[in-house]
């Protein structure tokens, strides 16, 4: 059976860890070729060589989603790369600081929205304009559960989340006669750096969040990046701005 992807051209931003890098592996393993995208330059080259020392393709490039010119480059090059771009993951984002709303500082409500919103907008502005030139294009934008829902002490992470999604539906009905699908996913409680920085010193916040997830366990990077490159083949080619929950049915709720 010829794999999911094979022969695409697949471009993932946070692709350093988490559940960027365990997506940037599965599109390599599906049969893409791909360009991992990180600032954290390390942790993206060690994603390539993963990729590589398994038999794939796979180039790095350092891009800081929030600045347009980094985003256009990353685009550029990823074409200059390949030829091409089929599936996008525009992935990366940060959790920001916690504090109630009132209390929360201008300049953090800032930074989380500029990597989180605008850089995912960017992301969309530069890669659509060479999936319009092919007449095809997959893209799945990395939303949340706080994409679905409220939590607090984070407002920042909250809004730029269901802000993801709404942007995700938008550009999905732009596109829906071009070629070009649009879809998010909104993964719960997952195994990753993120959630461990959240609960890092917050005696019981651990086993607070494991109660709210009704299968009684956090999930895994690759249960989300199983369901991005899936989004991102011709197996979805009938889905088009849906936001996946991928949760254990913590939404459901």
């Amino acid at each position: 059976m010829p794999s999911l992807v094979e022969g695409k051209i697949a471009l993932i931003t946070g692709g350093a860890a988490g559940i960027g890098r365990a997506t940037a592996l599965t599109f390599a393993r599906e049969g893409a070729k791909v360009v991992v995208a990180d600032v954290m330059v390390d942790g993206a080259k060690e994603t390539v060589k993963l990729i590589k020392d398994a038999g794939g393709d796979a180039a790095f490039v350092r891009a800081d989603v929030s600045q347009a010119a980094e985003v256009e480059a990353l685009v550029n090059q990823t074409i200059e790369t390949y030829g091409r771009l089929d599936c996008a993951h525009n992935n990366a984002g940060v959790e920001g600081d916690m504090a109630p709303t009132h209390e929360y500082q201008e300049g953090e409500f800032n930074r989380v929205l500029r990597i989180n919103l605008k850089g995912v907008w960017l992301c969309l502005k530069y890669e659509i304009p060479q999936m319009l030139k092919q007449g095809s294009g997959s893209i799945v934008n990395t939303s949340s559960v706080a994409g679905l829902i409220g939590f607090p002490t984070m407002p920042a992470y909250v809004a730029s989340k269901h802000a993801v999604a709404g942007l995700t539906k938008t550009a999905a009905l732009e596109y829906a006669k071009s070629g070009i699908r649009v879809n998010a996913v909104s993964p719960g409680s997952i195994n990753t750096g993120m959630v461990d920085r959240m609960v890092e010193g917050k005696e019981g916040m651990r086993e607070m969040i494991l109660s709210l997830e009704p299968v009684g366990r956090q999930g895994t990077a690759q249960e989300v990046a199983e369901s991005v490159v899936w989004l991102c083949s011709d197996a979805a080619s009938f889905v088009t701005g849906h936001v996946m929950a991928i949760d254990g049915g913590w939404a459901a709720q």
